[in-house]
C-alpha cells in the first residue's frame, strides 16, 4: 500500500520519504502518574508549587486544576512534560467555559497557556 501511494509521487519526493528518518521508540511520550505545576498569584506575586495526581484535582486561589493526563519524554530525551489539564474559576458566572482545558509543555509554555487575569499556571514536570 505504502509503494502504490509512494508510486503517484514525484520521483524525487518519493525517495525523499523513503529516506527521511524515523523517530526511535524512546522518543515517545511516557505516560506518568503525577504533575508539578507551578502557580503565580499576579497580585500578590507569590508562586507555589502544586504536586497533583492524574485523575484528581488541587485548589489555588479560585482555579480549581483537574489533571486529566500527563505525559514525560524518555530518560535518554531531553527532559519534557506536556499535561491535559481543565481549570475553572470559581468566580466565573455559572455556565461559561472553563478558563483552560488542553495540553499545556513545559518546554514551550507559550504554545497554549492559561490566559487569566489573576493566575499563571506552569507545567514543570510529570512523574
Amino acid at each position: 500500500m505504502r509503494r502504490a501511494l509512494l508510486a503517484l509521487l514525484p520521483a524525487s519526493l518519493a525517495v525523499a520519504l523513503l529516506m527521511a528518518p524515523r523517530p526511535a521508540a524512546s522518543q515517545d511520550w511516557v505516560p506518568m502518574r503525577a504533575a508539578r505545576l507551578q502557580a503565580l498569584d499576579k497580585v500578590t506575586a507569590r508562586i507555589t508549587i502544586l504536586e497533583v495526581r492524574v485523575g484528581e484535582s488541587v485548589t489555588f486561589g479560585t482555579l480549581s486544576i483537574a489533571l486529566r493526563a500527563c505525559h514525560g519524554r524518555g530518560p535518554d530525551e531531553v527532559p519534557d512534560a506536556a499535561a491535559w489539564m481543565e481549570m475553572t474559576d470559581s468566580r466565573a458566572a455559572p455556565g461559561s467555559p472553563p478558563a483552560f482545558r488542553g495540553w499545556m509543555f513545559a518546554n514551550a509554555p507559550g504554545v497554549s497557556m492559561l490566559e487569566h487575569p489573576v493566575y499563571d499556571i506552569r507545567v514543570l514536570e510529570c512523574r
